[in-house]
């Protein structure tokens, strides 16, 4: 076939070109007798080759003609793979191929084709384009697009069910009949699958079972050219079957036993059974009812999404007492199985299960919940509002004691004793607050009398009912204020009251002036609020800027009762449309409550009473100083003397007869007469007056006031002047030397080191040779 091709290409060329040349001769005769140039022509046949030609190379491709008739005339061609792949022969203008071609690598190829002439180089002929076609041969296999594919079909499918496609690829012209025909064949697995020309992959059979074998392996071939022995290529195909709900849940056991204390709470966890599902996680929805027993009531069986679990949980509480185990038969069952692929062996699962209630200690339990009382407030007689009761459950029986915990409001309003009796210690104000709450625990009390650690709680509600007790009272407005050229009927303001009891559907306020005396008048609105309106006009400011109109408000309750109220009314300035220009301000009150003054008066009680004990304290240490004391406290007291005194005639605090029993050997001051009532003040001062010590004080006021440069009085000079009833005379040493006292101070050397000073210098033989 593709000599005949390459035949009649050389034979049809020449006889174009012979055509094309007389052609050419009679338009070139005619033309010339008109003197007119015609255009020359590129005279070739299109180019073709066959890929892959296994004779010797060059392969002659065709050949390229041009109507120039020239001696020089030189034929070149230009473009890809000009003059490497493709080669022209100069003068004949034959073209060469110097390479086998692939047609799969490059399927044609466009050059130009040139005429010049030989010696100049210029173009003889326009240029031209020409393709040379590469013929397609047989010489490719078909190859997959993939080594693996990877398809899935749902378990149970019908006969004929898609899976997947699989495709191949032939790199040869699929123009050509039969060289890029694929098909395909299952070489491995066509007991299951089959594949069809198009490459899609269908079941064989409808009972793929995923619990069975959950993936298969198959291996398809892909060859060109039906019923020729061409090569061929293979690809695995992995095919996976996804689950469908086609499967009963089964339980694991027959029969489940659990163990549960008494005290577990409603809805906790007694106990779980499992079952076995081979459906994949998403298709298993297992359901558990009971079959046999009476429980229902009192357990449930809720399944659990995520392990598939039956778990059992009460539905009302568990007493050991009643009920010690319970015995029922489950069924484990799922609604959502598909019954067209249902497998025989049956639909029902049924286990039996054992629930054993063990005991436990458990706490007191109430009776009669909840517990309220009512009480009138104020109710005096009332002293015990009723009972809480519980019992212990277990079998024991043992005796409650009540306590109680909590209360709102907090405080020792309501008791409750050991026996759960509810009691006030006191009535019950309703305006402090209108219901108590309490919490009351019981505990059971023990063999050896302790209490035990397991309590219950009871609330108990006490709600007070109101009584009348309380007046009502005036809601103060803000600053009343009238002009004091108000007309009569004006409205000064409009009262209402408030009252601390409860008011019934019923009640109402009544309103009424204390006292008829005065330029106000009040107004009954009849809905609880009453307007005060000026009753004669014109105000005088000059007698009074402030008015204070006493108010009754009463009620009418069961007793009536009623208060009055102050109301404060300013007469103020107004302007001539009634508007005010000046008020007084008002004294702002200050009040103190009772509570107030009781908490100052106990302060200033405290205070005093401190006070006259420290008093007391300090009296009962002086009077105590005064009885035991010895020599050496007399010596103390001695040395430690550092006041001026009230001069001779203070013989309170400091009495002479004290040193004259010390002198005795330590006698008690009682005992011995003191010596310096013996003694006789000298005669010179016998004349004094009782009168000398205050003009001798004056006299030296008189100094200290008029000169300053005098020492102050409290300085030693003011021994200068002992008095003149003083039976000891002067203590002071500046006049020591002009005494004539009589007394012997020897018993100063007795006295010790302390005392040596005053001994030398009041001696009955003093010391010559002393220097003071």
């Amino acid at each position: 076939m593709n000599h005949v091709i390459l035949l009649f290409s050389l034979l049809v060329v020449p006889a174009f070109a012979d055509e094309e040349s007389q052609k050419t001769t009679q338009n070139f005769s005619s033309n010339s007798a008109s003197h007119k140039r015609l255009k020359r022509d590129w005279i070739w046949n299109q180019m073709h080759i066959k890929e892959e030609i296994d004779t010797p190379l060059p392969h002659h491709v065709g050949k390229i003609t041009s109507s120039v008739r020239h001696n020089n005339a030189k034929y070149i061609i230009e473009g890809e793979y000009a003059n490497t792949i493709f080669k022209v022969e100069e003068t004949s203008g034959d073209v060469y191929a110097f390479e086998r071609l692939d047609r799969e690598k490059k399927a044609e190829y466009e050059l130009t084709a040139l005429i010049i002439d030989r010696r100049t180089n210029q173009s003889l002929e326009t240029p031209s384009k020409f393709i040379i076609k590469v013929y397609d041969i047989n010489d490719n296999v078909p190859v997959f697009v993939q080594k693996v594919f990877n398809g899935s079909v749902p378990e149970m499918s019908p006969v004929g069910t898609s899976v997947t496609k699989v495709t191949a690829v032939d790199a040869d012209d699929p123009t050509v009949t039969g060289h890029a025909t694929v098909t395909y064949q299952v070489i491995k697995g066509d007991e299951y699958f089959t594949v069809d020309d198009s490459g899609v992959i269908s079941t064989t059979r409808a009972d793929l079972d995923r619990e069975n074998q959950s993936t298969y392996e198959i291996i398809v071939k892909a060859k060109d050219g039906p019923g020729s022995s061409g090569d061929s290529s293979t690809a695995t195909v992995i095919i996976t079957l996804t689950d469908i709900n086609d499967n009963f849940p089964v339980f694991k056991h027959p029969s489940f036993h659990f163990k549960v204390p008494e005290n577990i709470s409603i809805g906790g966890e007694v106990g779980r059974v499992k079952v076995e599902d081979i459906d994949e996680p998403q298709h298993r929805n297992t359901k558990y009812s009971f079959v046999r027993g009476d429980y229902r009531d009192t357990f449930e069986i809720v399944a659990n999404p995520f392990t598939n679990e039956g778990i059992i949980r009460p539905k009302k509480p568990l007493d050991f007492e009643k009920v010690a185990e319970y015995r029922f038969d489950i069924e484990a069952t799922d609604p959502t199985v598909d019954l067209r692929y249902f497998k025989a062996g049956g639909s029902r699962s049924i286990s039996t299960v054992t629930i054993e209630v063990t005991d436990v200690d458990e706490p007191p339990v109430f009776t009669k919940l909840p517990y309220e009382f009512k009480v009138r407030e104020n109710d005096a007689e009332v002293r015990t509002l009723g009972s809480v009761w519980a019992h212990d459950p277990d079998a024991a029986k043992r005796k409650i004691r009540f306590i109680r915990r909590r209360a709102s409001p907090n405080g020792d309003y309501i008791r409750v004793s050991d026996t759960g009796i509810i009691q006030l210690p006191k009535p019950l104000d309703r305006e402090f607050s209108s219901s108590y709450n309490i919490t009351v625990a019981a505990q059971e009390i023990l063999e050896d009398g302790r209490l035990s650690d397991r309590e219950s709680h009871a609330q108990v509600h006490v709600i007070v009912t109101d009584e009348n007790d309380n007046a009502p009272e005036l809601v103060y407005p803000e600053e009343p204020r009238v002009c004091e050229n108000a007309a009569p009927g004006k409205v000064v303001i409009r009262i209402s009251a408030t009252d601390k009891d409860e008011i019934p559907p019923r009640g109402f306020f009544k309103y009424s002036l204390a006292t008829e005396d005065s330029n106000f008048s009040l107004v009954e609105n009849y809905d609880n609020t009453a307007n005060i309106t000026v009753k004669y006009g014109q105000f005088n400011r000059e007698l009074a800027k402030i008015h204070y109109l006493p108010i009754i408000i009463s009620d009418n309750g069961d007793p009536e009762m009623s208060s009055t109220n102050t109301l404060v009314i300013s007469v103020c300035k107004c302007n001539e449309k009634g508007n005010f220009t000046f008020c007084e301000e008002r004294a702002k009150q200050v009040g103190v409550s009772i509570q107030a003054l009781v908490a100052i008066f106990i302060c200033i009680f405290t205070i005093i009473v401190i006070t006259l004990l420290i008093l007391l304290r300090k009296r009962h240490k002086k009077d105590l100083s005064g009885l035991g004391r010895n020599v050496a406290e007399i010596h103390e007291q001695l040395v430690t003397y550092d006041e001026e005194g009230g001069g001779e005639m203070d013989t309170t605090s400091y009495d002479v007869s004290v040193l004259n029993s010390v002198r005795k050997n330590g006698a008690k001051p009682e005992a011995v007469p003191s010596p310096y009532a013996q003694v006789q003040k000298p005669p010179g001062n016998v004349a004094s007056g009782a009168g000398e010590m205050a003009m001798m004080i004056e006299v030296k006021k008189d100094e200290a006031d008029n000169d300053r440069d005098l020492l102050p009085y409290d300085t030693l000079h003011i021994y200068g002047y002992e008095g003149a009833e003083s039976i000891a005379e002067s203590l002071s040493s500046l006049e020591s030397s002009s005494s004539d006292s009589d007394i012997d101070y020897d018993f100063l050397n007795d006295w010790g080191p302390r005392f040596k000073m005053l001994a030398e210098l009041y001696g009955s033989e003093p010391n010559e040779d002393f220097v003071y």
